[in-house]
């Protein structure tokens, strides 16, 4: 999974597969994707945990849409630099 959207449209797919009376998805299977799924939630949030605790302002990566680059929030003496696919902008504090 690239990021949080494909994780979730996967998840819904597992969904209706399992109730699809033609052909119904196999019950472990369906709790594998799960367990897996869990994983990399998980993993998201103690990366964001990690993040606040250490002052930084950019979205993790697997929390932007599909193709969407971060941005990197710096500190400055008058407000912050954010820095995204090239472009950098200066925002004063105040």
């Amino acid at each position: 999974m690239a990021n949080i959207d494909a994780l979730r449209d996967h998840l819904f797919a597992t969904l209706a597969a399992l109730r699809d009376p033609e052909k119904p998805m196999d019950i472990d299977r369906a709790k594998a994707v799960s367990e897996v799924a869990q994983t990399i939630i998980n993993t998201a949030k103690v990366e964001v945990d990690f993040m606040r605790q250490t002052g930084q302002n950019a979205t993790p990566r697997f929390l932007l849409p599909a193709g969407e680059e971060p941005i990197e929030a710096t500190p400055t003496a008058t407000g912050t630099k954010e820095v995204s696919g090239g472009v950098t902008r200066h925002r004063l504090g105040g």
